[in-house]
């Protein structure tokens, strides 16, 4: 069993906050738990744009504060995301989410991410794996 809290991560190597200054997250289960996900608080920032490609995981987020304008590529649709509203990405979309007020979202990852990842150019994260236990 395994107990953490967001707050026992802050400043440590889950706390994890990107390159482009738009986000960070705080990553409270790992592939290094060996369970099949990863679990992550995100807060993306007012004002900022992001676009993602999750072309090697699938990606559920829940938002649980705030609001974004989400932009499916592969559509062109938008949608308004505000507390209470899912988004699953279970067809590796190509997205762009705008942010109008910080937004606060829980995110599931499969597979699992390790906690190195950023986006890439592409928008991607790469796929990276922990060594197997010996």
């Amino acid at each position: 069993m395994i107990v953490r809290s967001f707050k026992d991560i802050e400043g440590t190597d889950r706390h994890v906050k990107a390159e482009s200054g738009t986000w960070e997250s705080k990553r409270i289960v790992l592939a290094r738990e060996r369970v099949g996900f990863s679990l992550h608080e995100t807060i993306l920032y007012a004002g900022t744009e992001t676009s993602m490609w999750y072309a090697n995981h699938v990606e559920a987020v829940v938002c649980t504060k705030g609001a974004a304008e989400l932009t499916d590529h592969e559509t062109g649709r938008a949608y308004t995301i505000t507390p209470g509203t899912m988004y699953l990405l279970d067809g590796h979309e190509r997205h762009t989410l705008r942010v109008k007020e910080d937004f606060h979202c829980i995110c599931v990852f499969n597979p699992p991410v390790t906690g190195r990842e950023d986006h890439d150019e592409n928008g991607v994260y790469p796929l990276l794996t922990e060594p197997e236990e010996v």
